[in-house]
Formats: C-alpha cells, structure tokens, sequence
C-alpha cells in the first residue's frame, strides 16, 4: 500500500448537517481550515458559519447541489483544497467521487473507489466475507427471473429476504413469507431498487427471525493497520431506519463480541480497506450464531458511539488516514470504558405517521452536564429545510454503566427543548422507559411494535 504523505491544510466538507459541523470540528481540531459547501438555502446555515470559506453548489434539491460530483470537484480545487471529506449520505458511498476526486488530483477521505465498488454491492460484499472466513447468511448472487427466485427460495425454505444488490439504508428489502408473496414482490423489489440506486439487481437471502442488528467501527490506514472499536447495538430500528444506538450492545456474550470484532478486521483487510467504515451483521438472539450483512464504505451516523466508549476520534484518524499517515492507535491502545447512548432527535411528528415538520426553529435548548454531548448543525432561530434528511440532532450520553447511561439520557431528553417544529423527543423519552428496552431483550422488529402501541395510546 502508498505510504506516501499528502499534508492537508485545507479540506472541503462535501455535506450539510450535523457532519458537516462535525467534519469541520475534527478539522479544526486538527490545524486543517475547512471549506463548507452548501445550496442556495443552506447559505446561512450553521456549517457554513463555522467553516473558513464556502462554495455554492446550485438550488434547494440535493440533485442540484449536493449530488453534483462535478460542482463538488471545483469547489475544491477553486479553494485550494487537498481533500474533500463526504460525511454520510448523499456522495459519501459513491466511488465516482472517489474517482473525480482522484483525477483531479485531490485526496478523497474515505476508502479507494475500487474498493467502495466492491463492498457497495452486497453480492460482491458476500464473495468478499467468505473469502475472509466471515459468516454470512444463506443467499443467492443476483437472480432475473421469478423462476430463479423461488427455486432458491424452495431451496433454503421461508421465510426469505429480497434485498437490492447496491445501495443501503434499508430500501429494496422486502421479506416473503410464501411463494404468492415472493412472486409479487420480485417485481416490485426490482423496480425499488431501481429506482433507488439506478440498479434494479436483487438477491434472495434466509431471513433469520427476530435478529439482532449489531454493528463493527473499524478504522484503517494505507500501511496495512486495521484496528476495530468495538461493536454498536443498533436494533432499535423504524422501517429499518436506526432511531436509538448504543456500545456496548447489551446482553452481548463476551465470546460473540469478540468473534464479531475479529471477523470484521479480517473483512477489512481481506478487501484492502482504508478510512473509517462500519461491518454490519444479524445476531440470532437464541443461538448466538451471526451473519455479515454489509459494509458502510463511510463515518456512520452513530460514529459518536464508539468515540465516547474509546476515545478515539474517528474522524481525526479519518483526516491522518488521507494525509498517509498511519492511525495514531494500535489494537492494543484501545479500551473501553462504560457505556453510551444515541438518540436521533428527528424534525418529524410521530403522533403523525411521522411526517416531516420543517420550519424555523423559534426556541432552542440543548441539554448540558456531565456524560452528555449533542452533535447538530442548528442553532436557534435556524431554518429547518424541508429538502433534505430531517434529523436535526444527536443526542449522545455515556455513564460507567448502561444504567447510568440510560439515567442520563432521560434527563437530557426532559432538559431538550424545540419549539416552533415537532420532534421524535416524546417518543424516545417513551422508549427509554419501555421494559423492552430497559432489560436490553429486543431485536430489529421489537420497535414497530412498540411505536403502533405507543401511537393507539
């Protein structure tokens, strides 16, 4: 691997949001002076206020601006920028950036396009963990015609998942749990994945019953490192998308927390990996037995989680990575210690089916005090646009022990105020008083139901 050193002194953050804020934190932290992006309404916004210089990248939809490979890519160089940094979401999984970004001649803070590519496509993904002794769940490659599908189906028995082979967050997933059932939904899985990531490919998967959902933070350097931060808990999940994640996960055996560990560093060196990424996997709750999933080639939302129980500042190891430098941690370094907590604080209203609430933020107060740090990109008196992913903060705790943890947590909840939108706050107040929640027994079903419950009443 290159072990040739690029000094960045400035990086262009190519995002909005919170990561964006905390992309130009890191870089600041670091000496790094950091130029934000932004669309036309998102002029004034927090990111752009904290960063050293910014570049307008077009209108208010993300096509116009924060999808726009080649506005990213001029911004940058126009800056003087050796790096651009993609946060989470929107370019951030794309290698053609990684590929822009090369071609022109600047650094980009992730994984090489090759590598993005290979571990993008969850059929690749799995030749990848099998060749690393990783488990993976029962599955086809991609299949085209209804035939193939239920002849595999047939195969390994119901219940099965169809799953879009590119892309993430939960789309094109669709369980089946007959043959009448899987013959309408290959089409309609086909046309989601399609519409989603502009690859209509799918793959047929055994569903495993009531998983676990637990995750691997592992970091990399181009001199061969990879260190692993432990595994995060992120079952707690509405329609597949995470609404509370926490380390370490609870009721966890020590011996499958270590074989998660292990097997994901062995994924990321098998494939070459550089940068920060995260290895997914189901856990079978009755068994103990788990299963690769998907690799997230970019910083995850819930990256504070594994900060606050290590330590370890992902993304400065992300900013020393692209600079060639190797990580400033060796597997040895690392400890953990206590237990922390993320609640996703959406602009949504969940009495409402959870529609999203733009609008001005007329009132706002953080929680404060010990064990307690909130990731946002708004202030009070801020806009919240209706264009774009409507979280609007993180609110993360740690204690020496999950139960302190959890204390802590309801208190920042009560102190948490936000006023002139609606808020997912009632609810995760709700959930971090569910006995479900409490013993640490749930899986990846366990919310809808509590939601559909907490909704009726």
């Amino acid at each position: 691997m290159s072990t040739q050193t690029t000094p960045l002194t400035r990086v262009l953050v190519a995002n909005r949001g919170e990561i964006a804020v905390r992309v130009v934190r890191a870089c600041h932290d670091l000496g790094i002076e950091a130029v934000a992006v932004h669309s036309a309404p998102d002029a004034d916004a927090l990111h752009v206020r904290e960063a050293d210089g910014a570049a307008l990248l077009g209108g208010p939809q993300a096509k116009e601006s924060y999808l726009r490979i080649d506005r990213v890519v001029a911004a940058a160089l126009e800056h003087g920028c050796q790096a651009v940094h993609p946060g989470y979401g929107f370019l951030a999984e794309n290698p053609e950036l990684a590929r822009a970004c090369a071609e022109a001649g600047l650094v980009f803070v992730g994984p090489a396009a090759e590598v993005m590519e290979a571990v993008g496509n969850k059929v690749r993904a799995r030749e990848i963990a099998e060749q690393a002794a990783v488990p993976v769940i029962p599955g086809s490659g991609n299949l085209s015609s209804i035939d193939e599908v239920v002849a595999f189906a047939e195969r390994v028995g119901y219940p099965v998942m169809l799953k879009a082979a590119a892309g993430g967050g939960g789309r094109g997933i669709r369980r089946a749990d007959d043959e009448p059932t899987l013959r309408t939904s290959f089409p309609q899985a086909m046309r989601e994945a399609e519409a989603a990531f502009g690859d209509g490919s799918v793959f047929l998967e055994k569903c495993v019953i009531d998983p676990r959902h637990v995750e691997v933070q592992i970091v990399a350097d181009r001199l061969g490192n990879v260190v692993h931060l432990g595994e995060r808990e992120c079952s707690l999940q509405r329609r597949r998308q995470k609404l509370v994640e926490e380390s370490p996960a609870p009721r966890l055996e020590p011996r499958v927390r270590d074989e998660l560990c292990a097997a994901a560093v062995r994924l990321a060196k098998q494939v070459g990996y550089t940068s920060a990424g995260t290895v997914e996997f189901l856990v079978d709750p009755r068994s103990g037995e788990f299963y690769f999933i998907e690799v997230n080639a970019r910083i995850q939302v819930e990256h504070g989680v594994s900060e606050l129980v290590t330590g370890v500042d992902i993304i400065g190891e992300q900013l020393r990575v692209a600079s060639g430098l190797p990580l400033s941690v060796t597997q040895d370094d690392v400890t953990f210690r206590g237990a922390a907590i993320e609640l996703r604080v959406n602009a949504e209203n969940p009495r409402q089916n959870f529609f999203p609430s733009p609008g001005q933020v007329t009132r706002l107060r953080w929680p404060g005090g010990p064990g307690i740090r909130v990731d946002s990109g708004l202030e009070e008196g801020d806009r919240i646009q209706p264009y774009y992913d409507s979280m609007i903060a993180k609110v993360l705790v740690t204690g020496r022990t999950r139960d302190e943890a959890v204390a802590r947590a309801r208190r920042a909840l009560r102190e948490l105020s936000v006023e002139g939108v609606h808020t997912t706050a009632e609810l995760q107040r709700s959930i971090l008083d569910w006995d479900t929640f409490t013993d640490g027994s749930f899986h990846t079903g366990s919310l809808d139901g509590f939601i559909a419950s907490w909704t009726a009443s």
